[in-house]
């Protein structure tokens, strides 16, 4: 059967003007603010499609032309260890990861692979253009395995710092093209990279949390929750960088409440980091809609500090309409600052109580969920979410891997002509 596109409009959240997608807005051009936009679409009833597989049930709410191979959605599943041991009568988990005892088969082992197979089928089939998506290391190896599986032009540009989180199970397709900025550089310089190599038209930015694709593809985790439980939790954790998925989340919270069938949407979003790199939870503690002051030499020393590297994000969607902060305003949510030794212990307590072993941004989440039932944030029947970003890596990895190394390692401070023709050169 042949699918047909989606069908929906883009919003912008800061003036409720609605308009139509030229094919890859990522804002509104006639906004007077920095605002994101948010996709409307034509099916306001929330109804997953048996006819499709993998995450493509959820295609009636995402942006996307097509499908793609090898997908798959998250599962939701109602916890019985973790809940027990932290006193909760209705924890649910939603993993994005490899663990096959639940059916959870992501093949990188990372909710980034939800991202990935949004945008990508948001690209038409007759699109010539090469794609850049920058990443601190998960959303890499997902693109890079999703592009590489669908005969996708890529160039993903990582810090080198980051180059261990791309291991595959085989060799990658060659349209898939991998640029890294020296050892020391970090995520906001590999942005800073493929900003200059989208200057050329032959290339075209992701887009990041602009991407209303990535937005709601990674918004398919509180889908996963709704059709299981058929309501809207009262309580959601998550790990953030960005805070792009907290925000996806919690905009497909306001379509369930508006679909009539799930309740109310009263969900308090809680957010989670690794300290030192707090950028996020300092600037909200502050209540502060602008960012806290970071030094680009203190973010970096911090992101090499922490153990959730992904979770390090000098440039994150929080200030502007829409962003993180309007999400934890209007959400009443929060956010938790996670040490080190924090990521260790829950990895390995969850491992112990759930089977399977979570990343550590996932163990932050964790981290973020004890403190809450600690002080009393949470009460024991309140319906609870804990969004699993990523899981399940030593099961997936014992079946054999291969890392793929850089094609071109480069200074974000190079000019951008040599860093267009050098890159231009790999195709």
């Amino acid at each position: 059967m042949k699918f047909k596109p989606t069908e929906y409009k883009l919003m912008n959240v800061a003036t409720g003007r609605i308009f139509d997608d030229e094919g890859w807005s990522l804002s509104d051009p006639q906004s007077s603010e920095p605002s994101l936009v948010r996709a409307v679409y034509a099916n306001k009833k929330f109804i997953p499609r048996d006819d499709l597989s993998g995450i493509y049930r959820y295609a009636n709410w995402m942006p996307v032309q097509r499908t793609l191979k090898n997908s798959c959605a998250p599962v939701t599943y109602k916890s019985r260890g973790l809940a027990k041991f932290l006193g909760l009568e209705n924890l649910y988990i939603t993993l994005s990861g490899y663990y096959p005892k639940i059916g959870a088969r992501f093949q990188t082992c990372s909710f980034k692979e939800t991202e990935a197979f949004s945008v990508c089928a948001r690209m038409s089939k007759k699109e010539d253009r090469v794609l850049i998506v920058q990443s601190a290391g998960n959303t890499a190896r997902a693109f890079a395995q999703i592009c590489s599986d669908n005969d996708i032009p890529v160039v993903i540009c990582i810090p080198e710092d980051s180059k261990h989180d791309l291991w595959f199970h085989k060799k990658l397709n060659r349209c898939v093209k991998l640029i890294a900025v020296p050892h020391g550089c970090d995520y906001y310089d590999a942005i800073h990279l493929g900003e200059k190599l989208a200057r050329n038209p032959r290339f075209f930015l992701e887009g990041g949390a602009k991407n209303v694709a990535r937005r709601d593809g990674m918004g398919t985790t509180i889908l996963s929750f709704a059709e299981l439980t058929h309501r809207i939790p009262d309580a959601y954790f998550q790990a953030v960088g960005s805070g792009t998925g907290a925000i996806a989340a919690w905009e497909n919270a306001e379509r369930l409440a508006a679909d009539g069938d799930y309740g109310e949407n009263n969900m308090r979003v809680y957010v989670a980091q690794n300290s030192p790199f707090t950028l996020i939870c300092d600037s909200w503690k502050a209540r502060s809609r602008k960012l806290a002051d970071l030094a680009p030499e203190v973010g970096r020393r911090q992101a090499e500090i922490i153990l959730a590297k992904v979770l390090a994000n000098r440039q994150p969607p929080y200030s502007l309409a829409g962003g993180l902060f309007d999400v934890l305003s209007k959400s009443d949510g929060d956010a938790f600052a996670c040490p080190n030794d924090g990521i260790m212990y829950w990895l390995l307590m969850f491992r112990n109580l759930e089977g399977y072993e979570p990343l550590p941004a996932s163990s932050a989440a964790v981290y973020a969920l004890a403190q809450a039932v600690k002080e009393g944030r949470v009460r024991k029947d309140e319906y609870i979410m804990l969004n699993c970003t990523g899981g399940g890596m030593l099961g997936a990895m014992s079946k054999g891997y291969i890392f793929k190394e850089p094609d071109l390692i480069l200074s974000p401070d190079l000019p951008e002509e040599e860093i267009i023709t050098a890159v231009d050169s790999l195709f």
